[in-house]
Protein backbone atom coordinates (compact mmCIF):
# COMPACT_ATOMS: atom_id res chain seq x y z
CA UNK A 1 0.00 0.00 0.00
CA UNK A 2 1.40 3.35 -1.02
CA UNK A 3 1.30 5.93 1.76
CA UNK A 4 2.98 8.86 0.00
CA UNK A 5 3.84 9.75 -3.61
CA UNK A 6 6.63 12.12 -4.69
CA UNK A 7 7.05 13.25 -8.31
CA UNK A 8 9.76 15.22 -10.05
CA UNK A 9 11.35 15.36 -13.51
CA UNK A 10 14.90 14.27 -14.27
CA UNK A 11 17.10 17.36 -14.70
CA UNK A 12 19.62 17.46 -17.57
CA UNK A 13 22.46 18.00 -15.06
CA UNK A 14 21.61 14.65 -13.45
CA UNK A 15 22.55 12.63 -16.54
CA UNK A 16 25.92 10.85 -16.41
CA UNK A 17 28.48 9.98 -19.09
CA UNK A 18 26.45 6.88 -20.03
CA UNK A 19 23.38 8.98 -20.83
CA UNK A 20 21.41 7.81 -17.79
CA UNK A 21 20.43 9.13 -14.38
CA UNK A 22 23.58 9.23 -12.23
CA UNK A 23 23.39 7.18 -9.03
CA UNK A 24 23.82 10.25 -6.83
CA UNK A 25 20.54 11.64 -8.15
CA UNK A 26 18.62 8.48 -7.32
CA UNK A 27 19.67 9.23 -3.72
CA UNK A 28 18.59 12.87 -4.08
CA UNK A 29 15.14 12.02 -5.43
CA UNK A 30 14.61 9.25 -2.87
CA UNK A 31 15.65 11.73 -0.16
CA UNK A 32 12.93 14.09 -1.38
CA UNK A 33 10.50 11.19 -1.08
CA UNK A 34 11.64 10.57 2.50
CA UNK A 35 10.92 14.24 3.24
CA UNK A 36 7.41 13.75 1.82
CA UNK A 37 6.84 10.77 4.14
CA UNK A 38 8.08 12.84 7.09
CA UNK A 39 5.64 15.60 6.17
CA UNK A 40 2.78 13.10 5.87
CA UNK A 41 3.32 11.59 9.35
CA UNK A 42 3.72 14.95 11.09
CA UNK A 43 7.50 15.46 11.06
CA UNK A 44 7.42 18.34 8.58
CA UNK A 45 9.23 21.70 8.67
CA UNK A 46 6.99 23.24 11.34
CA UNK A 47 7.52 20.28 13.65
CA UNK A 48 11.28 20.30 13.09
CA UNK A 49 11.58 24.03 13.82
CA UNK A 50 9.30 24.02 16.87
CA UNK A 51 10.84 20.93 18.47
CA UNK A 52 14.52 20.95 17.44
CA UNK A 53 13.78 17.45 16.19
CA UNK A 54 13.90 15.47 12.97
CA UNK A 55 14.35 12.04 11.47
CA UNK A 56 17.97 11.09 10.78
CA UNK A 57 18.84 8.32 8.35
CA UNK A 58 20.93 5.65 10.08
CA UNK A 59 20.85 3.07 7.30
CA UNK A 60 19.74 2.90 3.68
CA UNK A 61 19.89 0.28 0.96
CA UNK A 62 19.24 1.05 -2.71
CA UNK A 63 18.68 -1.45 -5.50
CA UNK A 64 19.28 -0.01 -8.97
CA UNK A 65 16.95 -2.13 -11.10
CA UNK A 66 16.78 -0.33 -14.44
CA UNK A 67 18.19 2.72 -16.20
CA UNK A 68 16.45 6.08 -16.19
CA UNK A 69 16.82 8.23 -19.29
CA UNK A 70 17.02 11.99 -19.71
CA UNK A 71 13.64 13.69 -19.79
CA UNK A 72 11.94 11.04 -17.65
CA UNK A 73 9.27 11.87 -15.13
CA UNK A 74 9.99 10.14 -11.84
CA UNK A 75 7.42 8.91 -9.34
CA UNK A 76 8.41 7.55 -5.95
CA UNK A 77 5.78 5.46 -4.19
CA UNK A 78 6.53 5.20 -0.49
CA UNK A 79 5.28 3.00 2.32
CA UNK A 80 6.05 2.64 5.99
CA UNK A 81 7.09 -0.94 6.66
CA UNK A 82 8.11 -0.73 10.31
CA UNK A 83 7.74 1.47 13.39
CA UNK A 84 9.25 1.35 16.88
CA UNK A 85 9.24 3.96 19.62
CA UNK A 86 12.15 5.80 17.94
CA UNK A 87 12.49 4.32 14.44
CA UNK A 88 10.67 4.54 11.09
CA UNK A 89 11.45 1.98 8.39
CA UNK A 90 10.46 3.39 5.01
CA UNK A 91 10.22 1.63 1.64
CA UNK A 92 10.50 3.60 -1.61
CA UNK A 93 9.89 2.43 -5.16
CA UNK A 94 11.13 4.73 -7.94
CA UNK A 95 9.09 4.42 -11.13
CA UNK A 96 9.50 5.95 -14.60
CA UNK A 97 7.41 5.19 -17.69
CA UNK A 98 5.34 2.68 -15.72
CA UNK A 99 8.41 0.58 -14.84
CA UNK A 100 10.08 0.05 -11.49
CA UNK A 101 13.60 1.49 -11.79
CA UNK A 102 14.89 1.36 -8.20
CA UNK A 103 13.90 0.62 -4.64
CA UNK A 104 15.27 1.92 -1.38
CA UNK A 105 14.67 1.09 2.23
CA UNK A 106 15.54 3.71 4.81
CA UNK A 107 15.82 3.31 8.55
CA UNK A 108 15.39 6.66 10.28
CA UNK A 109 15.81 7.46 13.95
CA UNK A 110 13.89 10.30 15.59
CA UNK A 111 16.34 12.81 17.09
CA UNK A 112 15.54 15.70 19.41
CA UNK A 113 18.20 18.14 20.54
CA UNK A 114 20.97 15.98 19.13
CA UNK A 115 19.98 12.69 20.80
CA UNK A 116 17.64 9.88 19.83
CA UNK A 117 14.19 10.35 21.31
CA UNK A 118 10.79 8.67 21.14
CA UNK A 119 8.54 9.68 18.28
CA UNK A 120 5.62 11.87 19.34
CA UNK A 121 2.60 9.68 20.08
CA UNK A 122 0.54 11.18 17.24
CA UNK A 123 3.36 10.51 14.74
CA UNK A 124 3.89 6.93 15.95
CA UNK A 125 0.14 6.28 15.86
CA UNK A 126 -0.16 7.69 12.32
CA UNK A 127 2.81 5.61 11.14
CA UNK A 128 1.50 2.41 12.74
CA UNK A 129 -1.92 2.97 11.18
CA UNK A 130 -0.44 2.89 7.66
CA UNK A 131 2.33 0.37 8.28
CA UNK A 132 2.38 -2.54 5.83
CA UNK A 133 4.27 -5.82 5.64
CA UNK A 134 7.79 -5.34 4.24
CA UNK A 135 7.98 -6.34 0.55
CA UNK A 136 10.21 -9.13 -0.74
CA UNK A 137 13.07 -6.75 -1.58
CA UNK A 138 13.34 -5.36 1.96
CA UNK A 139 16.12 -6.33 4.36
CA UNK A 140 18.34 -6.93 1.39
CA UNK A 141 22.04 -7.41 1.52
CA UNK A 142 24.77 -7.46 -1.04
CA UNK A 143 25.87 -10.98 -1.88
CA UNK A 144 27.52 -12.76 -4.77
CA UNK A 145 25.58 -15.58 -6.34
CA UNK A 146 27.66 -18.53 -7.44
Amino acid sequence: MTFSVWREPVQDAWIDYNGHLSEAYYVLVLGHATDAVMDAVGLGPEYRTANDASLYTVEAHIRYLDEVSAGSELEVRSSIIGVTSKLLWIWHELWASDRLRASEEVLGVHVRGGSSAPLPDAVADRARAVCVTPPDGASGQIRLRQ
